[in-house]
C-alpha cells in the first residue's frame, strides 16, 4: 500500500547534515543571544541587507509564513523564507521565491558560514561556554543564503520562543504572533504567562505587531502590556483586523478579511479550517504593514492569486483519497483540538481511524484525550525519531484514554500501521471511511513519505 520514497539525500547533504545534528539539538535552547549575535558581526551581518518579518506563536507559524512569503512573492519581490522543522529534507529549511534552496546551496551556505563559526565555538569554549547549537549555525546560514540570493524580504519562523531564539539577530520591519498555548514548557515556563513572555521578545518598537486572537487571556494580557511599553505601532485580530465571514467549501473555503487598510471580500483560500483563515488573516496584516505601511490596500487579483493556491504541507492535508488519509502535524494539544474541529468541519467520514505518534517531550496523554472524541479506533505507531514515545509505552496511555482496549491498535512497523489503518477505515466495504494521522511533525513526514505525497514541503 505503501508506494517507494523520495530519492535519499546525496552523501555531501548527508555529511552537512550530521555535523549540524552533531551539535546541540534543535530542541534545546541556550539562553543567550551573544553567539549568534557575534557570527552575523563577523560574517557583516547578512541579515541587515533586506527586509524582514518575523513570526513566533504555539502553532500556526510555519502556514502563516508560507501564505505571507506567497503574497510578497506576488507583489514582485524576491522572498527567503526559513520555517521549522522540515519534513523530509533540511533543505526545506531555507527558501528562496518560494522554493526550497537545491542541495549545492544548501551545502554552500554551511561552508559559507563555516571558518566564522569555528572562531566562534573556539572564543565560546575559552570561556567555558558551548558551542554553536544546530539551530543558530542553520540561521546563519539561512541569513547568508538569503544575502547572496539576493532577496528583497526574508520572511523568518522562529525556533522555539522569542526572546533567546537565534532569529532574534535580525531587526525586523514587522513581527507577528500567532496563538499561544502551552508547548515546550521545559524550556519556556510552565504557565501561559511565562510562555506569552518568551514569544512577546520579538517585539520591538520600531516594527509594527500583528497578534492573533489569543485562545488564553493571560496572554492577550501579556502581549498588550509588551506592546504599551513598547511604544509599538499593533493591529490584534478581533479589534483593527478580523475574519468578518467564512464559508468552507470543497477545497478550502470563502472568506472575508478585514485587514489593516482595506476589507477583501469573497476571497478563497486552498486551506481548510478556522485557523487557517486566522492565518491567511495575519500574513494579510502583515504584508499590508510592509507594503504599504498600513495605509495601502492589497490589489485583490494579488490576494487571489496568492491565497487560491496556497500549501501548506502536513497541515490537514489530503494526502491519498478512498479512504481519504489526513495528515496533520499536530503535536500539542491545542494543536489537537484544532484538527478535531478542522476535520469535524470538512469531512463527513462513516468511520474515523486515527493514526498516531508522539514523542517523548509532549503531553501524550493530553493530545489522546483531545483527539479520542473523533476516533472510532486509534493505531499507535511511532516514527524513526529517537525522541518517539515506543509504541507498547504509548499504547499504554491510549488504553487508559480510551477506556477500551479494542478501539486501540499497537502496531511499532510504520507501513504496517498504515496498513491496519487503511483496513480499519475500509472494514466491512465502507467507501467513506477516513485515516486521521497526527502526533508528530516527524510522523506527518514519514506518512507524506511513504505514501508519496505530492506538493512542494
Amino acid at each position: 500500500m505503501p508506494r517507494p520514497s523520495r530519492p535519499a539525500i546525496s552523501p555531501q547533504l548527508r555529511e552537512v547534515y550530521a555535523a549540524l545534528l552533531a551539535r546541540a539539538p534543535e530542541n534545546r535552547i541556550e539562553p543567550d543571544l551573544s553567539r549568534i549575535t557575534r557570527l552575523m558581526d563577523l560574517m557583516g551581518n547578512p541579515q541587515n541587507s533586506y527586509r524582514s518579518i518575523r513570526i513566533a506563536g504555539t502553532n500556526g507559524k510555519t502556514t502563516t509564513a508560507r501564505i505571507l512569503e506567497r503574497i510578497l512573492r506576488e507583489a514582485g519581490l524576491r522572498t527567503g523564507r526559513t520555517t521549522s522543522p522540515h519534513l523530509h529534507s533540511p533543505t526545506e529549511r531555507i527558501a528562496i521565491d518560494g522554493a526550497p534552496i537545491d542541495e549545492d546551496g544548501f551545502i554552500q551556505a554551511y561552508e559559507d558560514v563555516a571558518p566564522f563559526a569555528q572562531i566562534i565555538d573556539a572564543q565560546s569554549a575559552q570561556a567555558g561556554g558551548p558551542p554553536l547549537t544546530y539551530f543558530e549555525y542553520l540561521t546563519a546560514m539561512a541569513f547568508q543564503a538569503f544575502a547572496s540570493a539576493p532577496v528583497d524580504v526574508a520572511v523568518i519562523e522562529t525556533g522555539l520562543g522569542g526572546t533567546w531564539d537565534a532569529t532574534g539577530a535580525i531587526s525586523p520591519d514587522v513581527t507577528v504572533i500567532n496563538p499561544i498555548s502551552l508547548d515546550h514548557q521545559d524550556y519556556l515556563g510552565d504557565t501561559i504567562a511565562e510562555i506569552a513572555g518568551e514569544k512577546a521578545g520579538i517585539l520591538t518598537r520600531e516594527a509594527t505587531a500583528i497578534i492573533a486572537d489569543q485562545p488564553f487571556e493571560d496572554a492577550a494580557d501579556v502581549l498588550l502590556e509588551r506592546i504599551t511599553a513598547l511604544g509599538a505601532e499593533a493591529a490584534i485580530e478581533g479589534q483593527q483586523i478580523g475574519v468578518t465571514s467564512r464559508t468552507p467549501g470543497v477545497g478550502g473555503q470563502m472568506l472575508t478579511l478585514q485587514g489593516i487598510a482595506g476589507r477583501y471580500e469573497q476571497v478563497f483560500l486552498s486551506l481548510l479550517g478556522e485557523h487557517q483563515a486566522s492565518n491567511a488573516l495575519l500574513a494579510v496584516a502583515a504584508a499590508e504593514a510592509l507594503l504599504g505601511d498600513g495605509r495601502t490596500a492589497l490589489d485583490g487579483e494579488l490576494l487571489h492569486a496568492s491565497l487560491s493556491t496556497i500549501t501548506s504541507p502536513g497541515r490537514a492535508e489530503v494526502v491519498r483519497q478512498a479512504p481519504t488519509i489526513l495528515v496533520d502535524a499536530a503535536h500539542n494539544p491545542a494543536g489537537a483540538q484544532t484538527l478535531v474541529e478542522t476535520v469535524r468541519e470538512n469531512f463527513r467520514f462513516t468511520r474515523t481511524i486515527g493514526l498516531v505518534g508522539i514523542l517523548q517531550e509532549k503531553d501524550a496523554t493530553e493530545i489522546l484525550a483531545v483527539l479520542e472524541p473523533l476516533l472510532d479506533t486509534v493505531v499507535i505507531t511511532r516514527s524513526s525519531s529517537p525522541r518517539a514515545i515506543p509504541a507498547d509505552q504509548l499504547a499504554d496511555l491510549a488504553r487508559d484514554v480510551f477506556d477500551d482496549e479494542d478501539r486501540v491498535i499497537e502496531e511499532a512497523n510504520l507501513p504496517d500501521a498504515i496498513q491496519a489503518a487503511v483496513d480499519l477505515a475500509e472494514e466491512g466495504g465502507d467507501q467513506f471511511g477516513g485515516v486521521v494521522v497526527a502526533g508528530s511533525v516527524t510522523l506527518a513526514a514519514e506518512v507524506r513519505d511513504l505514501l508519496c505525497a505530492d506538493g512542494e514541503a
